[in-house]
């Protein structure tokens, strides 16, 4: 059984991009490939069927990062295929949890920089939008922070399934 996560942030084009990437790039180190599938979202559907954006790119690409991404908006029915839905910041948290059709649905919303010990306080990933080319990579430094508690915690979840 496939065990499914999917990263939102606000237009899908910046952070979610980012975090499916390195998390995916995790997983297939870590050798759960063929059990765990990642995706991306938007809360709002501005970029729908748009790239990421190239700042985006750049930074994963010149970090060994594969990006392929076409923005999307998530959909509440998709909580019924999925096991984990990360939040890229506090407003993504409230909104996602408000779209769950359950209480069960709501549980499976997490911010992704709670699975970073070093994170403390404050655990939004901040939008590196309207920033120059800095924001992004202190993006994509919290999201590889975070990628490795959340795989800890996704191989414990898949192993107990599996067991």
């Amino acid at each position: 059984m496939t065990y499914r996560v999917c990263f939102v942030c606000t237009g899908n084009i910046c952070r979610s991009p980012m975090a499916e990437s390195v998390f995916r790039a995790r997983v297939e180190e870590a050798g759960l490939d063929g059990l765990v599938e990642v995706d991306s979202a938007g809360t709002g559907d501005w970029h729908v069927g748009e790239g990421a954006d190239p700042r985006t790119v750049s930074v994963l690409e010149e970090n060994g990062y594969a990006i392929a991404h076409t923005a999307r908006m998530f959909e509440r029915s998709w909580f019924a295929r999925l096991d984990l839905v990360i939040a890229l910041d506090s407003g993504h948290l409230r909104a996602l949890r408000r779209l769950a059709p359950t209480d069960e649905d709501a549980r499976k919303v997490r911010l992704l920089r709670a699975y970073d010990p070093a994170a403390q306080d404050d655990l939004d990933v901040p939008d590196p939008y309207y920033g120059g080319r800095d924001g992004f990579e202190e993006c994509l430094e919290m999201v590889e922070e975070a990628s490795v508690g959340l795989l800890a915690a996704v191989r414990e979840d898949v192993e107990g399934r599996v067991a």
